[in-house]
This record gives C-alpha cells, sequence and structure tokens, in this order.
C-alpha cells in the first residue's frame, strides 16, 4: 500500500463525520477533492463558510438552513437505514462513485462508544477500500498485509493491533520480527523511525498503523 499525506491528487474523496474536525486550513489543502459529508458534518462545514459537494444520511442532524445550501449547491443523498450508521451511508456513496481511496476526518463522534463504532467500520471497509483516518497531526491506516513508508527520523509511528496482528518490520527503533501484538496484551504505540523507508508485513491478522500527517500547517 502506497501511504498519503500531502499527495491529495491521489485521494478520491474526502468523508467528513460528526465529530472533531480538522480546521480551515486543511480543509483548503484538501478543497480539489470531493468532500461528502455523513449528515450532522455538514453543519460544522457550513460554520466554517464550506458547502460538501454531497450530504449523505438519515439527515436527523441537519439543520434546515443547512439542508437547503447543500441542495442548491450540491447533492444530498437520504438514506434512511437503520442498520447502518452515518459513516457506512457515506462510504456506501462513495463506493457508487468508484471513490476507492478516501481520507476520513471526524471519526471522534465524542462519545467513546459512538468513537469505537466508527473505528470499527473503517477496519471492516478498509479491506475493500484505502481509508485513511485524518486525526488532527496524524493519520490512521489500516493494514492487512504490507505496508511502505517514507518517514522522517525520528518520527512517531504507532502499530496497534486490531485486535490481533503478527507481523514483521523494518527501519524502526523497536523492531519487530514474526511477533504477537495484542489488545490487552502488547501493542505497538510510540514506535520511531530510524530510517526513511519504513515497512510493516503483516504476516495473520491486521493492525493500525499511525504516523504523522503533513496536510495543512
Amino acid at each position: 500500500m502506497k501511504h498519503i499525506l500531502s499527495e491529495n491528487e491521489q485521494l478520491d474523496a474526502v468523508i467528513l463525520l460528526n465529530g472533531i474536525l480538522p480546521g480551515r486550513d486543511v480543509l483548503e489543502v484538501l478543497s480539489s477533492i470531493p468532500f461528502i459529508a455523513a449528515d450532522g458534518a455538514a453543519n460544522a462545514l457550513h460554520d466554517m463558510g464550506i458547502v460538501p459537494d454531497i450530504l449523505a444520511g438519515d439527515l436527523d442532524s441537519v439543520r434546515d438552513d443547512v439542508l437547503a445550501s447543500v441542495r442548491e449547491h450540491g447533492m444530498v443523498i437520504a438514506d434512511p437505514d437503520q442498520d447502518i450508521n452515518d459513516f457506512e451511508k457515506a462510504l456506501r456513496v462513495a463506493a457508487s462513485s468508484m471513490w476507492t481511496r478516501v481520507l476520513v476526518a471526524g471519526l471522534h463522534g465524542g462519545e467513546l462508544e459512538h468513537t469505537l463504532n466508527n473505528w470499527s467500520v473503517m477496519m471492516r471497509h478498509a479491506r475493500t477500500m484505502q481509508l485513511f483516518a485524518l486525526d488532527g497531526h496524524r493519520i490512521g491506516i489500516p493494514v492487512y498485509e504490507e505496508f511502505r513508508y517514507h518517514a522522517e527520523l525520528d518520527e512517531l509511528v504507532s502499530i496497534i493491533p486490531q485486535p490481533h496482528a503478527r507481523l514483521t518490520t523494518a527501519g524502526l527503533q523497536w523492531s519487530l520480527t514474526d511477533d504477537v501484538l495484542e489488545l490487552g496484551s502488547r501493542e505497538g504505540a510510540r514506535n520511531r523511525a530510524i530510517a526513511t523507508e519504513i515497512a510493516i508485513t503483516v504476516h495473520e491478522g491486521s493492525a493500525l498503523v499511525f504516523v504523522a500527517s503533513r496536510l495543512g500547517s
């Protein structure tokens, strides 16, 4: 998997969830890419003077003025399905447009169970899509097989198993060779890059890898 940071042209879309969103400086860097707002995220975007290209969800959290603005300047896709959350509805819209490389922002939904649910949705759909979760100055990438990354020396690289991973690394201060990480037992948080080329090979299971974001200031 090739990693994206500031190479926006390689992204197909940005999904914005109703959580903690990046600042306007980051969103402006991404402005050439289609924005899909999941339900109430459109309110926060509207307050920043941004109208998403697509609004998707059951629309129960969207203000009337925001809904009218999106209908005038973008597309509204109402999806009343209560068996999936608004994140999955936004992913469904992206998949229907053949957008498979997607940056996700706002994964933190305020309540811990909401955040964990979004996290689970991301890991499930990342098996068929390339999803990248933007969280402040960090990006989380689901990895199921191999991940190669051009890092800065001494950059923080964290590997969180999902929930189990047997893996091998290269270019990290604390190397792993066919080692097992598992939630509740052993994680790989806050490692350091000692080379500019990092490789993580997952032999079994999956992991969420966190690296630096170079989007915005």
